[in-house]
């Protein structure tokens, strides 16, 4: 791979990158030093290539950012500028804002479904059955009681529980979960067992 399709790809994949001498624990030069240090009091996560290390990039850089000394620092594949800019941005306020519009956004509770969400999506492409969902966020534990369970091996049963919420699994609305399949008699037999921490379920 060219140097320089190397830095396209870097510029690409990092909405904020700093190409800066040393690395940001351990910077090689004072103007490197400060903008590091004024990107880590905005808490927002950023990328770095250390020019140091990489001689290609170092050499290679300044004739695409047409600029010609480090740090450089970029927001979505464009140069926002070296130490002095860097320092009167975040001094007039302006780098806060461009960092947190490019930076990746975190997942919020409004982004993953609610529990009678989840019921819901079961119980459309489950007719009749029986849905409990308890947990939350990544901890979830989804019950489903179903006469289409009956005759069907365990893997099966979960197969057709995750059909119906394929859509929220692969979007990341809904991560990993926990599925217990039964069969209305299998169910009775696990109330009348009366095994500890049982789901209750009204037929």
């Amino acid at each position: 791979m060219k140097t320089e399709e190397k830095i396209r790809i870097q510029l690409a994949t990092n909405p904020i990158i700093i190409y800066m001498k040393g690395i940001p624990t351990d910077p090689q030069c004072g103007f490197s030093a400060k903008s590091v240090g004024i990107l880590n009091a905005t808490h927002i996560p950023y990328a770095y290539v250390n020019v140091l290390a990489a001689p290609f990039i170092r050499e290679k850089l300044p004739s695409i950012s047409r600029w010609p000394t480090f740090p450089q620092l970029f927001v979505n594949g464009e140069l926002v500028g070296g130490c002095d800019i860097i320092e009167e941005m975040s001094n007039n306020g302006s780098l806060l804002s461009l960092l947190t519009a490019a930076a990746p956004k975190k997942e919020t509770a409004n982004d993953a479904l609610s529990n009678s969400h989840v019921e819901q999506l079961v119980q459309q492409g489950l007719p009749g059955a029986k849905v409990l969902v308890e947990g939350e966020g990544c901890d979830l534990v989804i019950v489903v009681v179903s006469e289409q369970f009956v005759d069907l091996p365990l893997v099966k049963k979960q197969q057709l529980v995750m059909a119906t919420l394929a859509e929220p699994l692969a979007s990341g609305k809904l991560h990993a979960v926990s599925i217990k399949a039964y069969t209305p008699d299998e169910w009775l037999d696990k109330q009348l067992s009366k095994e500890t921490g049982l789901l209750q379920i009204q037929l």
